[in-house]
């Protein structure tokens, strides 16, 4: 590639590292906690594909087809919050947005997404519900010419959509098993609490787990058992494996707090007292983070930004203006880490009540990227329907 072309290919990506800068730079003197570029892109050993998105350009505003997976759970409410406020702030460019939910049903999801290329939408960012089941229409929707974004979480086939907006479930994977595995310091019997069977995220963060195990002989997975992000669902299948495996179970590795606070309150149940509890790991909102804190469990939480939302719709805009992006676009994440938690590995970016206060809405996301004092149950964006 000539130099003038290959400078004008890495400068997206240089004005993402620019911009990341300012705001940490702003953003740090006035909370602790990592908020630079992401990690995961600025440490990755490859190079970072850009996406050549000319011809998409057309002129705005735009109408943006938003196919969410659902809003079934605290985390994808915030997620969907971020989507339309971030949609709102970019009035003067988006005409409409079009949203559908899913409730969290593969074939609902292909019936949207059929009806919002019906209505003749300029671009459509999509949250599948899963990998494979969302394939094949997403595949067709770009071969009808309507580029597609995914965010939060992905089809199988890449050729199938433009980008993949998202935290790293592969990082997010390893440190979460990487940080179990020391604090235990290398034995242990453990439980795996995933979430959703047959979403991409999910079964990355598994990978990513197995991976880590395998460098550790002296763990080993009691069971694993899917949890639907689901603090229900989480807490009974916790009771379960309590009553199965009981003072057995050393550590307790879920891939987020919805299915987290659960297992937590199956031990409050079970009579555990405060210090008695295994070691846990699960992000994402505050009642883990508050439960962790009032019963002295020692806990580590990468949690997995409902901020990407905002992203998301800022990378739409982007392809339908004909500017370069990454084939995966990277978020930052929080590791964050109850006193004294911190591993050789693992360290938090910030401690736990830095993260959440006790008084927060146990339904928060910390990492939302929204307006402060942002609160889901109250929280109603306005946005350009």
């Amino acid at each position: 590639m000539p130099a003038v072309a290959a400078a004008m290919a890495a400068a997206p990506a240089i004005q993402l590292a620019q911009t990341s800068a300012a705001v940490a730079s702003e953003t740090a003197e006035k909370k602790p906690g990592y908020y630079g570029a992401p990690r995961t892109w600025m440490w990755n050993p490859n190079a970072n594909t850009m996406v050549d998105t000319s011809k998409w350009k057309k002129a705005g505003p735009y109408t943006i087809g938003f196919s969410n997976a659902s809003i079934s759970n605290a985390w994808r409410v915030a997620f969907q919050h971020g989507v339309l406020w971030s949609a709102g702030q970019h009035r003067d460019e988006i005409a409409h947005l079009l949203v559908t939910d899913a409730n969290d049903d593969p074939s609902k999801q292909i019936a949207d997404i059929q009806d919002l290329i019906s209505q003749g939408v300029d671009i459509l960012l999509i949250a599948a519900s899963t990998e494979d089941a969302l394939d094949s229409v997403v595949g067709r929707a770009t071969e009808q010419g309507i580029p597609v974004v995914m965010v939060d979480r992905k089809v199988k086939t890449p050729a199938n959509y433009i980008t993949y907006v998202t935290a790293s479930d592969w990082a997010l994977g390893r440190l979460e098993a990487q940080w179990l595995c020391e604090t235990l310091g290398g034995k242990g019997n453990i439980v795996m609490l995933p979430g959703i069977a047959g979403s991409s995220v999910a079964e990355i963060r598994i990978k990513a787990n197995e991976e880590v195990f395998s460098k550790f002989p002296g763990i080993k997975v009691l069971e694993k058992q899917y949890c639907d992000w689901n603090p229900a669902t989480g807490k009974s299948v916790m009771a379960a494996l309590i009553q199965k495996h009981g003072k057995a179970i050393d550590g307790v590795l879920a891939d987020s707090a919805l299915q987290g606070y659960g297992a937590i309150e199956a031990f409050l149940d079970a009579g555990y007292k405060d210090g008695e509890f295994p070691p846990m790991t699960g992000g994402d909102v505050a009642r883990m983070y508050q439960l962790a804190n009032q019963h002295n469990i020692k806990m580590v939480g990468i949690d997995y930004p409902t901020s990407m939302g905002i992203t998301g719709i800022e990378t739409a805009l982007d392809v339908l203006k004909g500017i370069s992006v990454p084939d995966k676009v990277e978020v930052s994440f929080q590791v964050v880490t109850s006193p004294g938690a911190d591993t050789v590995s693992v360290k938090g970016d910030r401690h736990l009540l830095d993260h959440v206060s006790m008084s927060d809405p146990g339904d928060l996301s910390p990492s939302n990227g929204l307006p402060a004092g942002y609160n889901p149950s109250t929280f109603n964006p306005d946005y350009p329907k």
